[in-house]
């Protein structure tokens, strides 16, 4: 959904979408409260993001879905802006910016962008997931496996001491 910059009322935009949007990962319909408004050439839109994804477990490589709630802050500016400055280094608020081109906006990629950034780096079924066995590749939780322990590096004999008392 593209939205036309000049097109924005003075009191803002209030906006609920539900969009399907394709990934490397299984989504549910997207859901999203958007809040749209102009100040001179910005554009400030906020609100909050929801879906269903599928992910895969670091520890123990399960599918499993899992609900996630974004919500985010984004300031757009012109892309003619980018043009006018030179080289700079990003500071910390100018994370939240984006550009706009052609007085328009695609909603869809601003939501694609905040699911991307806010999917967990190591997504966990369980945070109590014990994994897979490094040696054998049996399933932790479903129970332990046969594989014999590895010998302990003799600089930790010590603390194996400590723990058999």
């Amino acid at each position: 959904m593209k939205i036309i910059i000049s097109e924005i009322p003075q009191e803002g935009l209030d906006l609920e979408l539900q969009e399907i949007i394709n990934f490397d990962a299984s989504f549910s319909p997207v859901q999203a409260q958007l809040k749209i408004k102009k100040v001179g050439t910005e554009v400030l839109v906020s609100g909050k993001i929801s879906t269903d994804v599928e992910l895969k477990c670091s520890r123990c490589l399960k599918d499993f879905r899992s609900m996630i709630t974004i919500p985010f802050d984004v300031i757009y500016h012109p892309v003619e802006d980018l043009k006018e400055e030179n080289k700079h280094e990003l500071k910390v608020d100018e994370l939240n910016m984006g550009f706009y081109s052609k007085d328009e906006l695609d909603l869809l990629d601003l939501i694609k962008e905040q699911i991307t950034l806010n999917l967990p780096m190591k997504p966990l079924c369980d945070n109590l997931c014990k994994g897979i066995c490094l040696q054998c590749g049996a399933d932790l939780n479903a129970g332990n496996c046969s594989c014999e322990e590895k010998d302990i590096d003799s600089r930790l004999t010590v603390l194996k001491k400590l723990l058999d008392k």
